[in-house]
């Protein structure tokens, strides 16, 4: 492990080392174990003042009424704009616990972000996460011109589960016609269901373990997970011919159990021509620039994604 992670991350270990872990299939187990440690990274550093939020609901196709937040730095034109989705394992997390990092993004690159309360599993499986997810989406596109957004400079980004829908936007949105998408920005994204031995040079590290993600794909897809039925705006990795789909950013850490799906997801967008900047940052575990945000690793992680952000 990099070792100024390592240091970030003694206090957290040391505290995860007396606890045992939620079993498989622990949902309710993981919400208490994860989210008041998302919430402390979100306001570990401070949330900036010149970053105004706006909340909105929004009816999706099935009738019910999610929130979407709306990020814009004060005093700037907007232009280009983000829709954001935050991670969780589809099980865990709210808009709530993701202010900080969002703010920061939005305050670092003058874009516009708006971050997404999806339902989540599995009190509402696949496909009504990733159909909130569209609807959001579908929002943003028709209210551009009030909030001073170009359509055509409109992406998606998120880390972790939320890389995941991401991706999984971007090919929905090719089956469908649109509404355009300009680039993704995948953050250590989640995108295959099917089960793996552990890679034993990554499990001591482990943030996200292998069986949290034992316990969050079938929550999202039940019966089906790991089987031949899944699609690939379920799973992403499922996917066989990346043609058209917009131009991507994906990074992932070395000791991250989605270290090889992720490297696995830039070769297939390249093969299909899709412009890939990809990042594979050693000795960095999973969600390693949240806890480690003052790590140089972590710095320059920031760096590229805001470069990028600016660049839409």
């Amino acid at each position: 492990m990099d070792p100024e992670i390592a240091a970030a991350l003694a206090p957290m270990a040391g505290a995860m080392a007396e606890a045992a872990p939620p079993a498989v299939g622990d949902i309710e187990g993981r919400r208490a174990w994860w989210e008041p440690i998302i919430g402390a990274a979100s306001n570990a550093q401070p949330i900036p003042a010149d970053v105004t939020m706006t909340d909105h609901t929004v009816t999706t196709a099935d009738g019910a009424q999610i929130t979407v937040r709306w990020y814009v730095k004060d005093g700037v034109t907007p232009g280009s704009a983000v829709v954001f989705f935050h991670g969780g394992g589809y099980i865990f997390g709210h808009i709530d616990l993701f202010d900080g990092p969002v703010a920061r993004y939005v305050s670092a690159s003058g874009v516009p972000m708006l971050s997404v309360e999806y339902r989540r599993a599995p009190e509402f499986p696949f496909p009504t996460p990733l159909e909130d997810a569209y609807t959001a989406l579908r929002w943003l596109h028709d209210h551009a011109p009030e909030l001073g957004v170009d359509r055509d400079r409109i992406g998606v980004m998120g880390d972790s589960a939320g890389g995941g829908m991401a991706a999984a936007l971007t090919i929905l949105t090719r089956e469908r016609g649109g509404p355009k998408i300009a680039h993704q920005l995948l953050l250590m994204p989640m995108l295959d269901d099917r089960p793996t031995a552990a890679d034993p040079y990554i499990e001591p590290y482990v943030l996200w373990s292998y069986d949290d993600s034992r316990t969050a794909w079938p929550a999202l897809l039940g019966e089906a997970a790991g089987g031949p039925d899944v699609p690939p705006t379920a799973a992403p990795a499922r996917l066989d011919d990346a043609t058209g789909l917009p131009p991507a950013y994906i990074e992932v850490g070395q000791l991250d159990v989605f270290r090889d799906e992720d490297l696995a997801y830039a070769a297939e967008l390249s093969r299909a021509g899709v412009p890939v900047e990809f990042h594979l940052h050693p000795g960095a575990p999973h969600e390693f620039d949240s806890i480690a945000f003052a790590s140089d690793v972590a710095r320059r992680a920031i760096a590229d994604r805001v470069r990028v952000l600016t660049s839409l």
